[in-house]
Protein backbone atom coordinates (compact mmCIF):
# COMPACT_ATOMS: atom_id res chain seq x y z
CA UNK A 1 0.00 0.00 0.00
CA UNK A 2 1.39 3.54 -1.34
CA UNK A 3 2.15 5.65 1.58
CA UNK A 4 -0.15 8.68 1.67
CA UNK A 5 1.41 12.17 0.57
CA UNK A 6 3.18 14.08 3.00
CA UNK A 7 1.07 16.23 4.97
CA UNK A 8 1.14 20.25 5.07
CA UNK A 9 1.72 20.68 8.55
CA UNK A 10 2.09 24.28 10.31
CA UNK A 11 4.93 25.78 11.90
CA UNK A 12 4.97 25.64 15.38
CA UNK A 13 7.08 28.80 17.06
CA UNK A 14 8.53 28.90 13.75
CA UNK A 15 9.35 25.43 12.81
CA UNK A 16 8.44 22.93 10.47
CA UNK A 17 7.29 19.42 11.38
CA UNK A 18 9.78 16.87 10.90
CA UNK A 19 8.47 13.39 9.05
CA UNK A 20 10.01 10.26 10.47
CA UNK A 21 9.20 6.73 8.68
CA UNK A 22 7.77 3.97 10.92
CA UNK A 23 8.75 1.01 9.71
CA UNK A 24 7.71 -2.61 11.34
CA UNK A 25 9.28 -3.98 14.14
CA UNK A 26 9.79 -5.14 17.82
CA UNK A 27 8.97 -2.23 19.49
CA UNK A 28 5.02 -2.53 21.54
CA UNK A 29 4.48 1.13 21.50
CA UNK A 30 5.20 4.32 19.20
CA UNK A 31 7.12 5.67 22.46
CA UNK A 32 9.47 2.65 22.77
CA UNK A 33 10.08 3.19 18.57
CA UNK A 34 11.34 6.79 18.92
CA UNK A 35 13.31 6.42 22.23
CA UNK A 36 15.29 4.07 20.28
CA UNK A 37 15.36 5.41 16.73
CA UNK A 38 15.86 9.67 18.11
CA UNK A 39 17.89 8.49 21.13
CA UNK A 40 19.37 12.22 21.94
CA UNK A 41 15.73 12.70 23.00
CA UNK A 42 15.02 10.98 26.69
CA UNK A 43 12.30 8.52 26.53
CA UNK A 44 10.82 11.05 29.16
CA UNK A 45 11.15 13.66 27.15
CA UNK A 46 8.98 11.37 24.03
CA UNK A 47 6.21 10.79 26.39
CA UNK A 48 5.85 14.60 27.14
CA UNK A 49 5.53 15.63 23.93
CA UNK A 50 3.22 12.62 23.11
CA UNK A 51 0.91 13.84 26.17
CA UNK A 52 1.32 17.08 24.46
CA UNK A 53 0.05 16.25 21.21
CA UNK A 54 3.55 17.13 19.66
CA UNK A 55 3.75 13.55 17.48
CA UNK A 56 1.42 12.98 14.69
CA UNK A 57 0.30 10.32 12.31
CA UNK A 58 0.00 10.78 8.67
CA UNK A 59 -3.60 11.74 9.21
CA UNK A 60 -3.06 14.68 11.57
CA UNK A 61 -4.10 12.78 14.92
CA UNK A 62 -2.06 13.78 17.64
CA UNK A 63 -0.39 10.27 18.93
CA UNK A 64 -1.26 9.14 22.48
CA UNK A 65 2.11 8.16 25.23
CA UNK A 66 0.13 4.62 24.98
CA UNK A 67 -0.13 4.54 21.39
CA UNK A 68 0.54 1.26 19.68
CA UNK A 69 3.03 1.19 17.09
CA UNK A 70 1.11 -1.35 14.99
CA UNK A 71 -1.41 2.22 14.66
CA UNK A 72 2.01 3.94 12.24
CA UNK A 73 3.55 0.91 10.96
CA UNK A 74 4.63 1.56 7.34
CA UNK A 75 3.29 5.17 7.46
CA UNK A 76 4.63 8.32 8.91
CA UNK A 77 4.95 10.48 12.16
CA UNK A 78 5.04 13.99 12.34
CA UNK A 79 7.03 15.76 15.41
CA UNK A 80 8.83 19.71 15.82
CA UNK A 81 12.32 19.50 17.10
CA UNK A 82 12.44 21.70 20.48
CA UNK A 83 15.05 21.68 22.50
CA UNK A 84 15.10 22.53 26.84
CA UNK A 85 17.65 24.80 26.19
CA UNK A 86 19.87 26.66 23.49
CA UNK A 87 22.40 29.61 23.30
CA UNK A 88 20.74 33.10 23.18
CA UNK A 89 22.63 34.50 20.36
CA UNK A 90 22.65 38.36 19.83
CA UNK A 91 21.96 40.38 16.94
CA UNK A 92 18.63 40.83 15.49
CA UNK A 93 17.32 39.07 11.99
CA UNK A 94 16.58 41.96 9.59
CA UNK A 95 14.99 41.57 6.47
CA UNK A 96 16.56 43.57 3.34
CA UNK A 97 13.91 42.28 0.55
CA UNK A 98 10.72 40.42 0.34
CA UNK A 99 8.12 39.63 -2.46
CA UNK A 100 6.68 36.86 -4.10
CA UNK A 101 9.67 34.98 -4.76
CA UNK A 102 12.27 35.87 -3.29
CA UNK A 103 13.38 37.16 0.66
CA UNK A 104 17.35 38.84 1.25
CA UNK A 105 18.36 38.89 5.15
CA UNK A 106 21.05 39.91 7.18
CA UNK A 107 22.28 37.42 9.62
CA UNK A 108 24.01 38.08 12.87
CA UNK A 109 27.23 36.53 13.69
CA UNK A 110 27.24 33.27 15.80
CA UNK A 111 23.39 32.53 14.22
CA UNK A 112 23.26 29.04 12.39
CA UNK A 113 21.23 29.20 8.80
CA UNK A 114 19.21 26.24 9.10
CA UNK A 115 18.60 23.80 12.50
CA UNK A 116 21.17 21.82 13.57
CA UNK A 117 22.93 19.89 16.55
CA UNK A 118 22.04 22.47 19.62
CA UNK A 119 20.58 24.96 17.48
CA UNK A 120 16.80 25.48 16.75
CA UNK A 121 15.11 28.52 17.69
CA UNK A 122 17.83 30.08 17.67
CA UNK A 123 18.49 29.81 13.72
CA UNK A 124 17.96 32.36 11.08
CA UNK A 125 15.21 29.67 8.80
CA UNK A 126 13.23 29.39 11.94
CA UNK A 127 13.35 33.72 13.32
CA UNK A 128 12.52 34.35 9.79
CA UNK A 129 9.60 31.99 9.91
CA UNK A 130 8.66 33.24 13.06
CA UNK A 131 8.40 36.97 11.55
CA UNK A 132 6.72 35.77 8.22
CA UNK A 133 4.70 33.02 8.94
CA UNK A 134 6.08 31.17 5.71
CA UNK A 135 6.21 27.54 6.33
CA UNK A 136 8.18 26.94 2.78
CA UNK A 137 10.76 29.94 3.04
CA UNK A 138 14.07 27.75 2.39
CA UNK A 139 17.66 29.04 1.75
CA UNK A 140 19.05 28.98 -1.08
CA UNK A 141 22.47 29.16 0.02
CA UNK A 142 25.08 28.95 3.09
CA UNK A 143 26.82 30.80 5.19
CA UNK A 144 29.18 29.38 8.29
CA UNK A 145 27.95 30.14 11.37
CA UNK A 146 30.22 32.39 12.73
CA UNK A 147 29.80 35.11 9.48
CA UNK A 148 27.43 37.90 9.01
CA UNK A 149 25.38 38.88 6.31
CA UNK A 150 23.13 38.58 3.37
CA UNK A 151 21.51 35.32 2.88
CA UNK A 152 18.83 34.76 0.25
CA UNK A 153 15.64 32.50 0.59
CA UNK A 154 13.06 31.26 -1.80
CA UNK A 155 9.63 31.94 -0.81
CA UNK A 156 7.84 28.75 -3.06
CA UNK A 157 9.24 25.89 -3.71
CA UNK A 158 8.23 26.04 -7.38
CA UNK A 159 10.99 28.55 -7.80
CA UNK A 160 13.40 26.97 -5.13
CA UNK A 161 15.76 24.88 -8.13
CA UNK A 162 16.09 27.99 -10.41
CA UNK A 163 17.72 30.33 -8.20
CA UNK A 164 19.79 27.02 -6.81
CA UNK A 165 20.89 27.04 -10.23
CA UNK A 166 22.65 30.38 -10.05
CA UNK A 167 24.54 29.02 -7.26
CA UNK A 168 25.35 25.68 -8.44
CA UNK A 169 26.33 27.51 -12.17
CA UNK A 170 28.54 30.64 -10.73
CA UNK A 171 26.10 32.67 -12.06
CA UNK A 172 25.92 35.03 -8.76
CA UNK A 173 28.71 37.53 -7.93
CA UNK A 174 29.23 37.74 -4.14
CA UNK A 175 31.53 40.23 -2.31
CA UNK A 176 32.99 39.99 1.32
CA UNK A 177 34.65 41.99 3.81
CA UNK A 178 37.23 40.68 6.03
CA UNK A 179 39.60 42.19 8.99
CA UNK A 180 43.08 40.48 8.79
CA UNK A 181 46.59 41.57 9.81
CA UNK A 182 48.09 44.48 7.73
CA UNK A 183 50.46 42.48 5.58
CA UNK A 184 53.16 44.75 6.04
CA UNK A 185 53.13 43.76 9.83
CA UNK A 186 52.44 40.52 9.88
CA UNK A 187 54.59 37.72 11.00
CA UNK A 188 54.98 35.12 7.91
CA UNK A 189 54.35 31.29 8.03
CA UNK A 190 56.90 29.06 7.64
CA UNK A 191 56.04 26.70 4.16
CA UNK A 192 56.54 23.38 6.18
CA UNK A 193 53.88 21.41 4.57
CA UNK A 194 49.94 21.73 3.44
CA UNK A 195 48.05 24.57 4.33
CA UNK A 196 50.83 26.66 5.07
CA UNK A 197 51.39 30.04 3.78
CA UNK A 198 53.82 29.35 0.96
CA UNK A 199 55.32 33.63 1.36
CA UNK A 200 55.57 36.04 3.44
CA UNK A 201 52.92 38.82 3.88
CA UNK A 202 54.76 41.54 3.46
CA UNK A 203 55.71 40.00 -0.21
CA UNK A 204 52.25 39.81 -1.49
CA UNK A 205 50.92 42.71 -3.91
CA UNK A 206 47.16 43.39 -3.94
CA UNK A 207 44.89 43.03 -5.62
CA UNK A 208 45.79 39.09 -5.94
CA UNK A 209 43.99 36.28 -7.66
CA UNK A 210 43.79 33.36 -5.57
CA UNK A 211 43.93 29.71 -7.18
CA UNK A 212 44.38 26.98 -4.76
CA UNK A 213 43.29 23.57 -4.00
CA UNK A 214 41.03 22.98 -0.94
CA UNK A 215 40.34 19.43 0.81
CA UNK A 216 39.30 18.34 4.17
CA UNK A 217 41.99 17.74 6.70
CA UNK A 218 42.67 14.23 7.20
CA UNK A 219 42.48 14.98 10.90
CA UNK A 220 40.45 17.85 12.07
CA UNK A 221 37.62 17.43 10.11
CA UNK A 222 36.36 21.26 10.82
CA UNK A 223 39.42 22.59 8.88
CA UNK A 224 39.80 22.63 4.91
CA UNK A 225 43.82 22.40 3.66
CA UNK A 226 45.54 23.72 0.74
CA UNK A 227 46.83 20.75 -0.91
CA UNK A 228 49.10 20.85 -4.17
CA UNK A 229 46.47 19.46 -7.32
CA UNK A 230 44.42 21.48 -10.07
CA UNK A 231 43.00 24.19 -8.16
CA UNK A 232 39.11 23.98 -7.17
CA UNK A 233 38.74 27.23 -5.13
CA UNK A 234 38.99 30.83 -6.75
CA UNK A 235 38.64 33.97 -4.80
CA UNK A 236 40.17 37.84 -6.02
CA UNK A 237 41.73 39.55 -2.85
CA UNK A 238 42.20 43.22 -2.48
CA UNK A 239 43.60 45.36 0.73
CA UNK A 240 41.26 48.79 0.66
CA UNK A 241 42.28 49.76 4.14
CA UNK A 242 44.93 50.09 6.76
CA UNK A 243 43.39 50.03 10.43
CA UNK A 244 45.37 50.84 13.85
CA UNK A 245 46.86 48.69 15.54
CA UNK A 246 47.93 46.38 12.74
CA UNK A 247 44.83 45.40 11.39
CA UNK A 248 43.56 45.96 7.77
CA UNK A 249 40.19 45.59 5.78
CA UNK A 250 40.13 43.70 2.65
CA UNK A 251 37.41 42.59 0.15
CA UNK A 252 37.03 39.22 -1.17
CA UNK A 253 35.45 37.82 -4.50
CA UNK A 254 34.81 34.58 -4.51
CA UNK A 255 33.87 32.85 -7.85
CA UNK A 256 33.84 29.03 -5.99
CA UNK A 257 32.29 28.03 -2.80
CA UNK A 258 34.43 25.87 -1.02
CA UNK A 259 33.60 25.05 2.32
CA UNK A 260 35.56 27.65 4.85
CA UNK A 261 36.73 29.29 1.36
CA UNK A 262 37.36 32.60 2.65
CA UNK A 263 39.14 31.76 6.11
CA UNK A 264 41.10 28.96 4.49
CA UNK A 265 42.27 31.26 1.48
CA UNK A 266 43.17 34.08 3.75
CA UNK A 267 45.02 31.83 6.51
CA UNK A 268 47.07 30.09 3.47
CA UNK A 269 48.42 33.93 2.96
CA UNK A 270 49.42 34.15 6.53
CA UNK A 271 46.59 36.62 6.78
CA UNK A 272 44.00 34.81 9.22
CA UNK A 273 40.55 36.36 9.74
CA UNK A 274 40.02 38.66 13.06
CA UNK A 275 38.24 36.12 15.57
CA UNK A 276 38.61 33.27 13.46
CA UNK A 277 38.76 30.17 16.23
CA UNK A 278 39.09 27.70 13.01
CA UNK A 279 42.54 29.02 11.18
CA UNK A 280 44.81 28.72 11.05
CA UNK A 281 44.73 26.42 14.41
CA UNK A 282 41.41 24.73 15.13
CA UNK A 283 40.69 25.79 19.16
CA UNK A 284 38.81 23.86 21.56
CA UNK A 285 34.44 24.00 21.09
CA UNK A 286 33.68 26.19 24.00
CA UNK A 287 31.10 24.77 26.48
CA UNK A 288 29.48 27.97 26.41
CA UNK A 289 29.69 30.19 23.19
CA UNK A 290 31.55 33.73 23.78
CA UNK A 291 29.66 36.13 21.57
CA UNK A 292 32.25 39.46 22.35
CA UNK A 293 35.10 38.23 19.45
CA UNK A 294 32.99 37.67 16.56
CA UNK A 295 34.75 36.02 13.56
CA UNK A 296 35.51 39.85 11.26
CA UNK A 297 34.03 38.19 7.78
CA UNK A 298 30.95 39.77 6.55
CA UNK A 299 29.01 38.64 3.02
CA UNK A 300 28.86 42.09 1.99
CA UNK A 301 27.27 42.66 -1.50
CA UNK A 302 24.81 39.85 -3.85
CA UNK A 303 24.35 40.37 -7.28
CA UNK A 304 22.48 38.27 -10.26
CA UNK A 305 19.98 38.32 -12.97
CA UNK A 306 16.85 36.79 -11.27
CA UNK A 307 16.05 33.82 -12.90
CA UNK A 308 12.31 34.35 -12.40
CA UNK A 309 11.43 38.15 -13.26
CA UNK A 310 14.46 38.34 -15.72
CA UNK A 311 15.75 41.78 -13.77
CA UNK A 312 19.06 42.32 -12.61
CA UNK A 313 18.79 42.10 -8.45
CA UNK A 314 21.85 43.74 -6.33
CA UNK A 315 21.65 43.27 -2.46
CA UNK A 316 24.14 44.77 -0.34
CA UNK A 317 24.41 44.04 3.96
CA UNK A 318 23.38 47.05 6.53
CA UNK A 319 25.99 45.22 8.94
CA UNK A 320 29.04 46.59 9.89
CA UNK A 321 32.23 44.81 10.85
CA UNK A 322 33.32 46.11 14.20
CA UNK A 323 37.35 47.65 14.31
Amino acid sequence: MARPPKLNLPLRDGVAASALACPAGPWPLVLDFLTERLPLVSREDWADRLGRGDVLDDQGQALPPDAPLSRCQGRRLYYWRWLPSEPQVPGEVRILHQDDHLLVADKPHFLPVTPKGRYIQQTLLTRLRRLTGLADLSPLHRLDRETAGLVLFSVQPLHRDAYQRLFRDRSVAKVYEAIAPDPSMAIGLAATGPGTATATPASLRFPLHLATRLQEHPVDFMQMQTVPGEPNAFTDVDLIERLPGGWARYLLRPSTGAKHQLRAQMAHLGLPLQGDRIYPVLQPVEAEPDFSHPLQLLAREIAFTDPVTGQPRRFETALRLAV
